[in-house]
């Protein structure tokens, strides 16, 4: 009897490894099709088939999953990627073909258009920022005048925060235009800007398995202007009246845009006039949110998708409530990564989940004011808010690294390094 597989399309820096797991313990094997398998350093580490194939060739993928069939039952098809969500919707068109359960990838590619979809959830009342496209200079300038400063430049395609920025005066404005038109931003498609009224007040993860809201997760950021996620807890603090509101929206944005299969993640902020919608993303949640609603919760989200995609019964029931959180661990300079220890030490504090370090020494750190900005993190949980705190900090403050910036255009290299803060950002 041929063993059965799950094809992942791509990988995943935080999130990949759990679905390896996961499809391991539902004794499913796991067999990645990549453009470049050598960028997931965990296919190797755990010795893991992977094949070379261009992931934007649906043909391609379609001959690959076709000779496969000759070694393996394929039991589902599912994927992601840290900086292309097109993957998504991808993977519904494979699914499609070998009459697998998968997303319907016209709903994902509406989904992954910022700007058709602030065009269907205004269309449908939810409550999102106002908004304006630009394809150049003159319009991004005439759009933020329209809203007022301060405005979110961000692409219309495009995920991880890549090339999105808080402009809160007119200099920011004008040099963050011309990174984004100037040829330092990698554009997967044809050049478009959203311009966005900046929506102030808490900010919310909304984690939904088909058309159940399965948990809210809280964040914060680092420093403006960028959009680099510091700290996640699970639950978020809210009254229920909050939650409800929330979750009112939330399905409401499933209508909007024909997401009803499938994880789904929404980020919202609570402003003055209640939720309003950032975005609505058509997969799990990147940031280390699906291992915080599993601590939380005691419900594995990854391995609950996998049951969806191999056509099998999934469960959301809750088997326990605490509360967890993750503290990233951001640099505030560039420079060469001289020394970064404590990590075997903040794992051993009890409470402590996780602590992992992204980076070895010696390797360059160069911030771009995205996800790729984190070089660790820790995750902690304990019965209560003020407990898992109080466990976070003391593991972080165990971490600790050094930085030698690199020296500026006819400058001699500094002679010693520059100590890293611990954990936390400046």
């Amino acid at each position: 009897m041929a063993r059965r597989a799950l094809i992942l399309l791509e990988g995943h820096r935080s999130i990949g490894l759990l679905y390896v797991k996961a499809a391991q313990r539902l004794d499913l094997t796991p067999v990645t099709l990549s453009a470049d398998p050598a960028q997931y350093d965990y296919l190797a580490a755990e010795r893991l088939e992977a094949i070379r194939v261009d992931t934007n060739d649906l043909d391609a993928l379609i001959r690959e999953c076709s000779q496969l069939q000759a070694t393996y039952d394929i039991a589902g098809i599912t994927g992601f990627a840290d900086f292309d969500e097109s993957v998504y919707a991808t993977v519904g068109k494979l699914c499609g073909h070998f009459d697998l359960p998968g997303p319907n990838p016209a709903s994902i590619e509406r989904c992954c258009d910022k700007f058709i979809q602030r065009q269907l959830l205004a269309e449908a009342g939810v409550p999102i920022p106002a908004y304006r496209l630009a394809a150049n200079a003159t319009d991004v300038e005439s759009s933020a005048a329209e809203i007022g400063l301060p405005v979110v430049l961000k692409p219309v395609i495009g995920s991880g925060s890549s090339g999105v920025r808080l402009c809160r005066n007119i200099d920011e404005l004008t040099e963050h235009t011309t990174y984004l038109l100037g040829g330092k931003h990698i554009w997967r498609s044809t050049p478009r800007i959203l311009v966005e009224e900046f929506a102030q007040g808490p900010f919310y993860s909304v984690e939904i398995m088909g058309n159940e809201v399965i948990g809210v997760v809280a964040a914060d950021f680092s420093s403006p202007p960028h959009f680099v996620f510091r700290e996640t807890t699970s639950p978020a603090p809210l009254t229920d009246d909050e939650h409800k509101r929330i979750v009112d929206v939330s399905l409401t944005c499933l209508g909007a845009l024909g997401l009803a299969w499938g994880p789904t993640n929404i980020e919202l902020r609570w402003t003055k006039r209640g939720p309003v919608v950032i975005e609505v993303n058509p997969r799990l949640a990147g940031a280390l949110e699906p291992q915080l609603v599993q601590l939380a919760y005691g419900i594995d989200l990854v391995t609950e998708h996998i049951k969806l995609v191999i056509d099998e019964e999934w469960d959301s029931r809750r088997r326990h409530s605490q509360t967890a959180a993750a503290r990233f661990l951001i640099p505030d300079r560039d420079g060469i990564l001289d020394w970064i220890d404590g990590d075997s030490r903040a794992a051993a504090v009890a409470g402590v989940a996780e602590a992992k370090l992204y980076f070895e020494p010696k390797t360059p750190i160069v911030r771009k004011g995205d996800y790729r900005d984190t070089i660790g993190h820790v995750i902690a949980a304990s019965a209560s808010p003020a407990q898992t705190k109080a466990i976070l900090q003391h593991a972080v403050d165990l971490i600790s690294w050094s930085i030698t910036p690199l020296p500026a255009l006819g400058e001699q290299e500094q002679s010693a390094p520059v100590a890293g803060v611990t954990g936390a950002p400046a």
